[in-house]
């Protein structure tokens, strides 16, 4: 088996754009983290389809049309970032990271909040995610969130 070789260039990259990454959500500066970090185009990746959400109907549309996958305009991600924090009340929460390899960086994420909206409203939930961002000509062009399914 031969050795893979990672430019070095390319982490370095990721790396300068992770840290930023990470010192806005440590700031509570996300949407600021995405009108800097992101490209126009994000392609989003979600563990669950949020329309296999359980209560997916009770949600509100604001909610619906402010959770895209796949090809995600910067516009359509600020919406959702917006929405989100809008309408959940934020207790704590955490981010560690970066952890760069070539043009990729993951970090792990938690949230402590309570929305305010759907069926899930008034209930206190302690969010865990693992993402992974991928990094072209120092945007982010890929978001993958990894996340229990026990929702």
């Amino acid at each position: 088996m031969s050795a893979t070789t990672i430019d070095p260039s390319k982490t370095q990259e990721s790396m300068k754009v992770g840290k930023r990454l990470v010192e806005f959500c440590q700031q509570g500066e996300n949407r600021k983290a995405i009108e800097e970090l992101y490209a126009d185009t994000v392609n989003v990746i979600e563990a669950m389809d949020c329309t296999q959400m359980p209560g997916y109907d009770e949600w509100p549309e604001e909610w619906k049309t402010a959770h895209a996958a796949g090809p995600t305009s910067k516009a359509q991600l600020l919406k959702g970032s917006d929405w989100f924090f809008e309408n959940n009340e934020i207790h704590g929460g955490d981010i560690q990271g970066p952890f760069p390899l070539g043009d990729e960086f993951a970090c792990f994420m938690s949230l402590d909040c309570t929305p305010k909206a759907g069926p899930m409203a008034g209930q206190r939930i302690d969010m865990k995610e693992a993402c992974v961002y991928k990094v072209k000509g120092g945007k982010i062009v890929e978001s993958r969130f990894y996340y229990g399914m026990d929702c």
